[in-house]
């Protein structure tokens, strides 16, 4: 099943404003790979993984 490409702005907008808020260093890293399908996969990397599947736009 296919996530929503809103679901995965929320996430990267949630996870920004606990990184501004926090303290000490902190890092985010977005990956996005092409699939078969027309899918793409999202990966958010900021201390845990957070993966999408998203169609194309």
């Amino acid at each position: 099943m296919s996530d929503s490409h809103d679901e995965v702005k929320k996430r990267i907008e949630e996870l920004y404003n606990m990184l501004v808020k926090h303290d000490g260093y902190g890092e985010m890293q977005v990956d996005i790979k092409i699939l078969k399908r027309g899918q793409k996969e999202v990966i958010i990397r900021c201390g845990k993984q957070y993966r999408y599947v998203v169609g194309d736009l």
